[in-house]
């Protein structure tokens, strides 16, 4: 079995970007094929598990919880479900973690994405969730489920629709839809959690409610909904500048109706918009979610920047400061935290989040999320 290091290595001698791009698809590639080569149970040194912890707590915490348990925000599952853990292979959780989950608050945290972290980074925080998850791995066949998708939708209608929607879009459990999450997960992953459910979650198992041949057909069915997908990096736009920070500059100020203190329709901000006025709009999600499509103007203030540079190039006055996130309040409720801590008074979040700003048909930059 090849260890950690032998692959961290290889990252010192190759083009970065390049590497990235052949280094994930040929490793994803190779450990789905090998089960033995899933470098799973690789050994972190002390450092790279002390690393691994920080960067847990700065980019995961938020939404999986400080103790991994899951729930913290946006119904992001437990990282120490032992039937999670046991089953996913290192390579679908390093891919989960660096392409992010589409259409979903799962951001993409690899670098070649707009993210934080480097390919080394991802791969040493998937080792360090595996080890302290302390679940057995369980080596599941690779060969596919033979069900019957058809008869597998009207399963699913009947068991699912409830916490995955009824096009598995995701409502409080995971979107089972996402085209990220099949193209790694294997069929016998999915009937695993069928069966079994997860332990530490709200998914029961259906092994005493479901036949064999109907659990089958709804693994058929949750294959079938593959649309087609591969992890490629795109061309990453510049960061705006201070002095780019404020939109409509020569504008006058909004007058915006807070709900708590806090909170502004979203109606309200892309009216503002529309009439041009002046305000600072801040995007805490991910940077890569920037990248992918973001409010016109807005900046990327991400919710796992530090607070001593949170305000760098912000204007403390009466410019209103507008904050969004996916979630839609978790991520940007912390960077408007930070903020009031430092002094800044006209702070705000968008109520109903990105995915409902794009939802109601208001202006976006970059496309719609793939």
């Amino acid at each position: 079995m090849y260890s950690f290091s032998y692959f961290a290595s290889m990252t010192r001698s190759l083009n970065h970007s390049v590497f990235t791009r052949c280094y994930f698809l040929i490793l994803f590639s190779f450990c789905i094929v090998s089960a033995d080569a899933q470098i799973r149970n690789a050994p972190l040194t002390k450092i790279d598990a002390e690393k691994a912890y920080q960067n847990y707590q700065q980019y995961c915490a938020l939404c999986h919880g400080k103790e991994r348990e899951g729930n913290a925000a946006d119904f992001a599952p437990s990282l120490r479900s032992n039937s999670l853990m046991s089953t996913m292979p290192l390579n679908f959780l390093a891919s989960s973690i660096g392409f992010g989950r589409p259409n979903t608050a799962m951001a993409a945290y690899l670098s070649d994405s707009g993210g934080p972290l480097t390919m080394k980074d991802i791969f040493t925080l998937a080792i360090w969730l595996k080890h302290e998850s302390g679940a057995q791995t369980i080596s599941l066949p690779l060969k596919p489920i033979d069900g019957d998708p058809v008869t597998g939708s009207s399963v699913y209608q009947q068991n699912c629709t409830e916490c995955h929607g009824e096009k598995a879009e995701g409502i409080t459990a995971p979107a089972l839809a996402n085209p990220a999450f099949l193209a790694f997960a294997t069929d016998e992953y999915i009937k695993y959690a069928i069966v079994n459910g997860r332990d530490d979650t709200e998914m029961s198992p259906f092994k005493e409610t479901l036949s064999d041949r109907q659990i089958n057909d709804l693994t058929a069915y949750i294959r079938s909904l593959t649309s087609g997908w591969s992890p490629e990096p795109k061309e990453l736009s510049p960061y705006p500048k201070p002095g780019e920070y404020v939109t409509n500059p020569n504008g006058k100020h909004p007058d915006f109706k807070l709900i708590k203190n806090r909170y502004v329709p979203m109606a309200q901000v892309a009216q503002a918009i529309k009439e041009g006025k002046r305000m600072v709009l801040l995007d805490t999600r991910t940077t890569s979610e920037w990248h992918n499509a973001h409010i016109p103007g807005a900046i990327p203030i991400p919710y796992y920047i530090t607070e001593d540079k949170v305000d760098e190039g912000l204007p403390n006055d009466e410019t209103w400061i507008i904050a969004y996130c996916a979630c839609p309040h978790a991520a940007s409720d912390k960077i408007i935290n930070m903020l009031r801590k430092k002094g800044f008074k006209n702070t705000a979040v968008i109520d109903e989040g990105f995915f409902n700003w794009i939802n109601a048909g208001h202006p976006i930059i970059g496309g719609k999320p793939e």
